[in-house]
């Protein structure tokens, strides 16, 4: 998990570290970084830190050991956990100051101006090796505003720009340069995004700055987890072939990938969001896709700020796992378990604000003020979800969902266009019918149906209008929902309707493990995953980009150009805690999708859509 080394400016002392923790503290340790290490590699770096080694011998040894033996569990939170933590670590030479026990940093952009000189503080610089950014070191190192430099990159850095750092740094205050692969969001441990919105346009053809964040993000995510995987991609999907084919010749090429490998190498599934253009048009019923699909989660971060009842201290709220027990235990439970849970939390905390009520005695003063800290946390807890809960309320009931959803359920999971039809025109013409689900109504219905010779577009783009569109503008977000995944665009039989056999499976195992008809539908990443695991993955339909392959891996690495979803993140977390970590998934894409930003990427990506510009979309989509 160690980043590796670019060049160390200064010759630095061979300082001892000092033996702070027993055995089995550090075997604590261990367990909370996510690395996997038995009892007697355990007591061999015990007996190294005892010995007080210099810290270079030290790191050294122990990364030997690690290559060797050490074995990291797949957690992407954890990884860049422990990039940060290096980073302070680098930076603090064993000492703790005040402000780091506070946690209290000052955060500077690198091309902030006229920044005051602080010569008591060291730097610690985390960018992108881009070349604006190797303009701005420079500047920054031949005008030095603290006493140390430590510059980590967020990916691969080329020799030619440590060199002009090299030169620029006249005073000799740069300590260490290092590369801490970190150029992805990790938004679970099993859930990561390069965050672009848009991954292509007209003619199915990357985005460019998409394919570059996206070739940089998906390698960064490899070389933290320690990955040299075997490479497929979706067949049919040009973008797909391109990204699978650089990465694969990165892994090849670059000496950063020379990983220690297990029997099973991992694999990377690179897949294409067309195959599966229904999963991102549902309405969601699971907390954390809930949340997303209805007020929008953006970096963890919610924005409460456009509802008049929520007061002004929760206009942004953060849900982050990481962060918070009770959004970490309860984001995969449906609506109906979270209001309970919600309200066995509101519970919770009126038990406990009534044993705080009163406190006389100094032995209730000093209970009062050691629970405090918690007792706060507990209060903010509540507040938070209650008032997420409450606006999901309000839409859930406003906008008339459950009817809404069932119905996308059914048009997913069964084939009765006349029934079908009829239901999408009664919805349409309601006037409480917003913008955007009569549009996922309609999408659906133009997929769903798009070759059957009984199907009448016509009327359902008629009673788009209803809800405030032209007909214009339902017309071509119609069509562009073909044009982006419709039957000639996949290469999977996403409704199982190209034979009896396939259909018949597909009813069978869509009545299987149903909780609710709100549940029907699976997505196709399911499905996908399920034959890689058994080693069924077709070559014809995933084509292997290395030169070697891998018949049933226990670490697959999914990466899906034109975004991925959160309910395809709980069927990755199910299919996790099903293998008991025999097996171990994690998924990524180019976005983190709900249906709104969806279908700004639809329109971005085809000809009916327009191919139309970031300051256009905000028109088309309600």
């Amino acid at each position: 998990m160690s980043g590796r080394p670019v060049r160390s400016f200064a010759n630095q002392s061979e300082a001892s570290l000092e033996l702070r923790t027993h055995h089995e503290d550090l075997a604590k340790l261990y367990q909370f970084l996510g690395i996997r290490v038995d009892e007697g590699l355990l007591l061999e770096i015990f007996m190294l830190l005892h010995c007080r080694v210099p810290v270079d011998v030290l790191l050294e040894t122990l990364k030997e050991i690690e290559d060797r033996d050490i074995e990291v569990i797949m957690d992407l939170s954890l990884a860049l956990k422990l990039y940060v933590t290096m980073m302070i670590e680098d930076s603090k030479d064993g000492m703790k100051t005040e402000m780091l026990q506070k946690e209290v940093f000052l955060f500077e952009h690198i091309d902030t101006l006229h920044r005051e000189p602080m010569k008591h503080l060291k730097a610690v610089c985390f960018v992108q090796p881009t070349p604006d950014n190797i303009v701005h070191l420079e500047n920054e190192l031949r005008s030095p505003k603290y006493e140390s430099y430590y510059i980590y990159f967020s990916n691969s850095v080329s020799d030619s720009s440590v060199q002009l750092l090299a030169q620029a740094d006249e005073s000799e205050l740069v300590r260490e340069i290092k590369e801490f692969y970190m150029e992805y969001l990790a938004l679970t441990p099993h859930l990561y995004s390069v965050n672009c919105p848009f991954s292509s346009i007209p003619s199915r053809i990357w985005e460019p700055d998409s394919f570059i964040n996206s070739r940089a993000g998906l390698i960064s995510v490899l070389l933290s987890l320690k990955k040299s995987p075997v490479v497929r991609f979706q067949n049919g999907s040009e973008q797909c072939e391109r990204l699978a084919r650089e990465v694969a010749n990165a892994v090849k090429r670059d000496e950063s990938f020379h990983f220690r490998q297990k029997e099973a190498l991992p694999l990377l599934l690179i897949l294409d969001r067309r195959d599966d253009p229904i999963t991102p048009l549902l309405n969601q019923w699971t907390y954390q896709a809930m949340v997303h699909e209805l007020l929008g989660i953006t970096k963890n971060r919610v924005d409460l700020s456009k509802f008049p009842d929520v007061p002004k201290d929760l206009h942004e709220i953060v849900m982050s796992s990481d962060q918070d027990e009770f959004y970490r235990e309860n984001m995969y439970c449906n609506y109906g378990e979270i209001g309970l849970n919600i309200k066995q939390l509101v519970d919770q905390y009126q038990t406990k604000f009534k044993s705080q009520a009163k406190v006389e005695t100094i032995a209730e003063m000093k209970a009062f003020v050691e629970s405090y800290p918690q007792f706060r946390k507990l209060s903010g807890t509540v507040s938070k979800h209650v008032a997420v809960m409450g606006e999901l309320s309000k839409i859930v009931k406003q906008c008339n969902l459950m009817e809404i959803s069932e119905l996308e359920q059914e048009i997913c999971a069964k084939s009765e266009h006349s029934k079908h039809l009829l239901a999408v025109k009664q919805i349409l013409a309601r006037s409480s019918t917003s913008e955007i689900d009569g549009l996922r109504l309609a999408m659906l219905y133009a997929l769903k149906y798009e070759k059957n010779s009984s199907k009448d577009l016509q009327p359902i783009v008629e009673l788009l209008t209803h809800n405030s569109a032209t007909p214009d503008k339902a017309r071509r977000l119609v069509s562009a929902i073909t044009e982006y995944g419709g039957f000639e665009r996949r290469t999977s039989d996403l409704f199982g309707t190209a034979s009896p056999l396939s259909f018949t499976k597909k009813l069978l195992k869509g009545l299987r493990d149903v909780e609710n008809i709100y549940t029907q539908h699976t997505p196709l990443l399911t499905t996908t995953l399920e034959t890689a695991l058994k080693g069924k993955l077709k070559e014809s339909q995933f084509p292997v980009a290395t030169s070697q392959s891998v018949e049933r891996p226990q670490d697959i690495i999914v990466f899906m150009v034109g975004g991925v979803t959160y309910e395809e993140a709980l069927a990755v977390a199910n299919l996790n805690k099903s293998n008991q970590g025999a097996v171990r998934i994690i998924l990524g894409g180019t976005y983190v999708h709900n249906c709104r930003s969806y279908l700004k990427e639809v329109l971005q990506s085809t000809y009916a859509g327009g191919g139309a510009k970031k300051g256009a979309m905000k028109k088309d989509i309600p």
